[in-house]
């Protein structure tokens, strides 16, 4: 397995966000998590990227009050569930969070060029823009816009083409979708489709179930903190107690 996760927990004081979550990823592959609002999903992204260990490190006696984290992340072989969040990026693992969250202030190339901070090569970097330019022309024709002016897809886009400027090979993508116009999404997705077909793996949070399916290779359905069924897009769709209950089909 490139990823495996076992009894993952987070509780946020007496909150119970995540649950022993236990699945795994091989490499290579795309696969989704998709589940109704606050069930646990985008925690379960952060928790992997290494952004719930840094809020127990440099949060401590805020309001966020108190943190429980336990469990086993397994990447590539390694346990990974205390390693530092910079240091999860040195070994591939990259966060696109939901809307993208560029630098604001920052023009698309310097949000780019952010991504590249651990490649000191500048040939290397060169080569990475062009391949970004490649896949998400929009990005070329916004090369001198301020990010904080894109709209949400290209905000999108713009998340994913800076993770690629890292070498990333397992991006970590929470909503991609999220408050897209239909058109906006089909374009995204296909674009996300050549990402993976670069051989990037992805491991995937969305809310659009019949764009994850569309896309997605497995599926875990995750309900309150739990992963209550794992399956295609077909295999999920055709049961109804998963359809209606969880999926709100």
């Amino acid at each position: 397995m490139y990823l495996e996760v076992k009894d993952l927990t987070v509780i946020y004081d007496t909150a119970l966000v995540l649950n022993k979550v236990k699945f795994s990823v091989d490499r290579g592959e795309l696969v989704c998590i998709v589940g109704p609002n606050g069930a646990g999903k985008s925690t379960l992204l952060r928790a992997i990227a290494g952004l719930v260990k840094w809020e127990i490190d440099t949060l401590k006696g805020t309001t966020l009050g108190k943190i429980t984290f336990d469990g086993s992340v397994m990447f590539a072989g390694e346990e990974v569930i205390k390693t530092p969040v910079h240091q999860l990026a040195k070994k591939g693992i990259i966060l696109c969070p939901e809307r993208g969250r560029p630098f604001r202030e920052m023009t698309v190339w310097e949000n780019l060029k952010t991504g590249a901070y651990l490649i000191n090569d500048k040939k290397v970097v060169e080569e990475n823009m062009g391949k970004i330019f490649e896949l998400f022309p929009v990005l070329k024709n916004r090369r001198d816009q301020i990010a904080g002016t894109l709209s949400g897809g290209e905000r999108t886009m713009l998340s994913i083409g800076r993770s690629l400027m890292a070498k990333s090979d397992f991006l970590l993508i929470d909503e991609p979708s999220v408050g897209l116009a239909p058109k906006i999404k089909e374009e995204l997705f296909e674009r996300i489709k050549d990402v993976h077909g670069m051989g990037i793996t992805i491991l995937m949070v969305e809310q659009d179930v019949s764009f994850a399916f569309d896309l997605s290779i497995r599926n875990y359905v995750l309900s309150q903190g739990k992963i209550i069924a794992e399956g295609t897009g077909d295999g999920l769709m055709g049961d109804d107690i998963i359809r209606k209950t969880y999926l709100g089909l």
